[in-house]
């Protein structure tokens, strides 16, 4: 069975380079034979994360629905905006409504065993590499294991073609060994 790798950006953006970044790097976790998914958080619309609204009304349906693609998933490759040095606010609620239990479930279920890869896409000549920091932490805290290797595609506004590819080969060969990397670590954790 191949390794399933869940791939989306931490942007509603419909222009969003780091939508555009995601699907580059599905294509290249599908070369590297992995079974991949690509979400838009678009599709999965959710309140900003509060208490109160979670005691009433419990977890939404769209944050359930994520919690299952996780679940089903051995891996995560996430494309994140730099919002202020920072994770976007679409990500981090996110990750936040679906670190939260349902019924019997840990809110840590659909993090546990998983390995993440981490890519960012930015105008900015950092290429969003400081928000990858906080990405990384907060993955971490929740029992993801998250790969060393990541990528910040800096000028990213420049960085693709008409077709969606990467115009760069050394940049797509970057995203490609990541996106390897990331297939082989999940995959060998998985059978273990």
């Amino acid at each position: 069975m191949s390794t399933r790798i869940l791939v989306f950006a931490g942007s509603a953006r419909e222009g969003s380079l780091n939508k555009k970044l995601a699907r580059a790097a599905a294509e290249a976790a599908r070369t590297a034979g992995a079974e991949v998914t690509l979400v838009d958080l678009r599709d999965h619309t959710l309140p900003v994360y509060d208490g109160d609204l979670e005691a009433h009304h419990g977890v939404p349906v769209q944050a359930v629905k994520l919690k299952a693609l996780f679940r089903e998933h051995d891996a995560l490759l996430i494309a994140s905006p730099e919002n202020n040095a920072s994770v976007s606010a679409l990500l981090k609620n996110t990750l936040d409504w679906l670190s939260r239990p349902v019924g019997e479930e840990s809110g840590l279920a659909p993090y546990k065993g998983k390995v993440a890869a981490l890519l960012a896409a930015s105008p900015g000549a950092l290429g969003g590499l400081r928000g990858l920091v906080h990405l990384r932490q907060i993955l971490q805290s929740l029992g993801v294991l998250v790969l060393s290797e990541q990528f910040a595609l800096s000028k990213a506004h420049e960085a693709f073609g008409a077709d969606g590819a990467l115009k760069d080969p050394k940049q797509q060969a970057q995203v490609a060994a990541i996106a390897a990397r990331l297939a082989e670590v999940a995959g060998r954790l998985s059978a273990a």
